[in-house]
């Protein structure tokens, strides 16, 4: 039996944890003038790198691994180093948060597109087409 873990694969969690990262690319932008505050993100390559790993792990019950899901998006924040710190402390960069923010909307939406191709595909196969 075809589980939609299996039909649909990596793309779900990977377009929950872009979301979460725009909230955090966001909270940098907003933050760009607030004294001492310090950009983070999301240490996204490590997340995918775990996801793969637990993706190889197999047992006779999907239900027994946290593969995915709320383990997935407790991706850990990281601090990002900046080119040049201002005065103030804060190490937002607003060019290089705003290029990063438009990267990973441009890659949320390529998930979102891949999801729905996957869908329509489960959808054409139901219907016996």
């Amino acid at each position: 039996m075809l589980g939609f873990d299996k039909a649909l694969g990596i793309h779900p969690t990977m377009a929950a944890l872009r979301g979460r990262r725009a909230g955090v690319l966001a909270a940098n932008l907003a933050n760009a003038d607030t004294p001492h505050y310090k950009a983070r993100d999301l240490d996204f390559s490590g997340v995918l790198h775990a996801e793969r790993g637990a993706n190889q792990l197999r047992t006779t019950k999907g239900q027994h691994f946290g593969v995915g899901g709320a383990a997935t998006l407790g991706a850990e924040l990281l601090y990002r180093t900046p080119q040049q710190v201002s005065m103030d402390q804060n190490t937002v960069e607003v060019d290089i948060e705003r290029a990063k923010f438009m990267d990973n909307a441009m890659r949320f939406q390529a998930s979102m597109r891949f999801l729905d191709g996957k869908f329509s595909g489960l959808r054409a196969a139901f219907r016996g087409e």
